[in-house]
Formats: C-alpha cells, structure tokens, sequence
C-alpha cells in the first residue's frame, strides 16, 4: 500500500518550477495569470479614462473606454518601434497615442490628416486637400443630449453656456461624427496650410474651440500610436471623493455602456 502522505524535499517545495503542482496550484499558476493580463494588455486591449472635455460630445469626460492595441499591428515590447503592422489607420479614427510633449502623458484625438495631406482650419472650416470638410445638420440629437450644466459651468466645453455653441456633423472618410463650435464667430487666429509628413498625423479634438491638438503642438509621430478607441465600456458623471480613478456608483450613466466610438 502507497504512502498518501506528500513527499519532503525538493518536490515539496511552493517554489519547485518543475512540480506539477507549481504550476496548477502554486505560484506558478499566479504567474502565469499575471503574464497573459500583461501580454493582452500590451498586445491586444488597454483601459483609458477620458480626463478633459476635448473630445466633446463624442467622448464625455469620465468615459472608461476600452482601446484596440493590435488593430495597427504589434510593438517591440518596451519600445515605440512596430514590429508588424496590420490594418491602415485612417482618417476619422480616433486613437490614443503617447503625447509628444511628454511620452507619460497620454492623449486621444481624431486622425484628421494623413502623410501627405495639405491641412488648413480657418476660422472654424476645416480643409483637407484644398477641400472644405462640410458641416451639416447634426443626424442626432444624442451626443448633444449628454452634455450637462456642470460641462458649460466648469469650462468642459468652453467660456459661455449652451446657447453659445452649436454641434453639427462633420463627415472624415466614411465616419460621421458630432463636433462642437462657438456659435457667431468673427473672427478665428487661421492656422495656415500645412503638409503632414511621412510616418506622421494631424489629429484634432471633436471639441474644435477648446482642444490642445495638432494646431498646437504639431503634427503626432506615428510610432506614438497606442491604438484605436472602441467603446465606452463604464462611465459616470463624477468619481469618489480622493480616489479620482474610481467612478462614484450613484452618478453612473447607465446608457452610455457600450456605447461605440465613432
């Protein structure tokens, strides 16, 4: 008859990399859960809060958005070079990339010019191409809809109340997307034509009057790309008192799960 008791020793051991057991029951399966979050957070998806009002109203601010990291290709780990590269990015998508002014620092924007592309935005009009990018009669009243006193109060959207700001639906490629601007506009500082060059973007904020973008900072090296935004998988108008990264559950905006990016 078998001993049923376990054996001393080597194979007892929590840290035998060789047991069975280490990897099952014992740090090793800890580890091995720990290295695959890792590997699909750098390879495949990653979470991002949205901090500002930039993106207004297609994204509001305190919208947990889930990211697609391997819809461009995959990166050498550690690194902003690409170690394969998949579908095009394309004008109109919105994307998530590491700030040039400070790479700890992460922005997200809507790709409005490609390398090669002649941008200019004169007081509100958007050309790409010597083209005007038409406005139009907003499709629906929804993004609109979602915007609250407090983001007029506090400046999300920009210095004045509703009624001095119209939305409209601006149309990049195949994507339709709301945008917001000043209503009865003078004058604008004009941001002259400019060529976007090789391995490099223009990218703006949906919120045209009140986003730090390329108009500002120049044009976003493509290898600063983390990805494309999908959807909005929680959001909430306000978070916990001293733990600004946790959504305070009573102000939770239960239509907007789910809600994809557009």
């Amino acid at each position: 008859m078998s001993d049923s008791k376990p054996k001393t020793g080597e194979s007892a051991s929590p840290f035998n990399i060789f047991a069975k057991t280490f990897w099952t029951e014992g740090w090793g399966s800890i580890i091995t859960a720990v290295m695959i979050a890792l590997f699909i957070r750098w390879a495949f998806f990653e979470a991002y809060v949205i901090p500002s009002g930039s993106m207004l109203p297609s994204l509001l601010i305190h919208d947990h958005i889930f990211v697609n990291k391997f819809v461009y290709g995959l990166r050498v780990p550690f690194s902003e070079k690409w170690l394969v590269e998949f579908n095009p990015i394309k004008t109109g998508d919105v994307i998530v990339f590491k700030y040039p002014e400070d790479m700890n620092t992460f922005f997200i924007k809507r790709v409005v010019g490609l390398p090669g592309d002649k941008i200019e935005y004169d007081n509100g009009v958007l050309y790409i191409n010597d083209k005007v990018v038409e406005k139009n009669v907003p499709i629906s009243e929804e993004d609109w809809n979602w915007l609250t006193d407090n983001d007029f109060k506090n400046g999300h959207v920009g210095l004045g109340g509703p009624e001095q700001f119209a939305h409209f639906t601006e149309s990049l490629a195949d994507k339709k997307h709301t945008i917001i601007m000043r209503k009865n506009r003078d004058y604008d500082e004009r941001f002259r034509a400019v060529t976007v060059p090789k391995d490099s973007l223009f990218v703006m904020g949906d919120n045209r009057d009140n986003s730090k973008d390329s108009r500002v900072w120049g044009f976003l090296p493509k290898e600063n790309i983390l990805g494309r935004a999908m959807f909005v998988w929680l959001s909430c108008e306000d978070t916990l008192p001293g733990i600004r990264f946790l959504c305070d559950p009573t102000t939770i905006r239960w239509k907007r799960f789910y809600h994809q990016v557009n």
